[in-house]
């Protein structure tokens, strides 16, 4: 993965590629038109695409089809059923293990009084975001620049109370923990501010691995209300700790990419990203568990 600053200067092209392609679906653009839409060259497009996605466009873009996406939701509740038996997908080689902690109501009435938050701006895969923490963890994460007020006017209404600390250092240190140049494991915690409804919801997203999508029917019965699928999304919309509480992984039944509080383009962007990496993760186990034994043994292992 290149440098985080590369990865969010090679988004923006890559989100324009996205929104191309989904905008002339039918007819199937060639890699040459897509490049033009995006004025580069097909080489420069493809060198873009293998360092952001680690693939070539054209196959970053079969992760985007609706064909792909309803394979991997009708496949979505055995993967429950195998996770539930304890088996684990490939994905957890590399894996950012996140955990989280309710606010208590008491927490959440008080409004962050008391409370120092740093915050700042940093780059991301997915374009600069805002990210702010607690002592005790993430507590907003939100793609936008700098240069938009707004969002910073929605860090402060959720935290009215609060003495904000700007702290673009530790900002970016942190989008550095979050997507790390070299595929190892991390952690992250969070402080979850909401309903228990969507307490639960985004606890169930919590347990989604990257590469993996989940419907909103799926979803709500992961999380104990099966009949709650428009609560469900209501729920998504409220998350205000984008990416690492993933409402990205939950598509339409049909399988579109349907709607995002941080652009549609950046959810089709997402999906695709996390099923390349995924898949280059399950190709590389493959790989290793093909050698020979005495070649195996040599081989690092992952952190526990």
């Amino acid at each position: 993965m290149p440098p985080v600053e590369d990865a969010s200067r090679h988004y923006a092209r890559v989100a324009k590629a996205i929104a191309f392609i989904r905008a002339h679906a039918r007819a199937q653009p060639t890699l040459e038109e897509v490049a033009a839409a995006v004025h580069l060259s097909p080489q420069h497009l493809q060198r873009v695409f293998a360092e952001w996605a680690g693939i070539s466009p054209k196959r970053f873009l079969q992760f985007l089809t609706k064909e792909y996406a309803r394979g991997r939701l009708a496949a979505a509740d055995t993967l429950t059923v195998a996770e539930a038996a304890g088996l684990s997908s490939t994905s957890r080689l590399h894996d950012l293990m996140v955990s989280c902690e309710a606010m208590t109501p008491g927490e959440i009435r008080a409004a962050g009084r008391g409370i120092d938050i740093g915050y700042g701006f940093a780059p991301t895969p997915f374009g600069d975001a805002l990210l702010a923490w607690t002592p005790r963890g993430v507590c907003h994460f939100a793609f936008g620049a700098a240069a938009d007020p707004r969002l910073l006017d929605a860090l402060r209404s959720r935290w009215p109370a609060a003495t904000l600390v700007h702290d673009p250092v530790q900002a970016d240190a942190l989008a550095q923990r979050i997507f790390p140049r070299t595929l190892t494991q991390g952690r992250i915690h969070l402080v979850l501010r909401g309903t228990n409804f969507q307490i639960k919801v985004w606890e169930a997203l919590l347990r989604i691995e990257p590469g993996q999508v989940l419907s909103y029917g799926q979803l709500a019965r992961q999380a104990g209300s099966p009949r709650a699928a428009r609560a469900v999304g209501s729920a998504l919309a409220a998350n205000a700790i984008g990416f690492l509480i993933p409402c990205h992984r939950v598509l339409r039944e049909g399988g579109d990419i349907g709607e995002y509080r941080w652009g549609s383009e950046r959810k089709a962007a997402m999906v695709a990203w996390e099923a390349s990496r995924a898949s280059a993760a399950h190709e590389a186990l493959q790989g290793r568990e093909n050698l020979p034994e005495s070649r195996f043994a040599r081989l690092p292992h992952p952190s526990p």
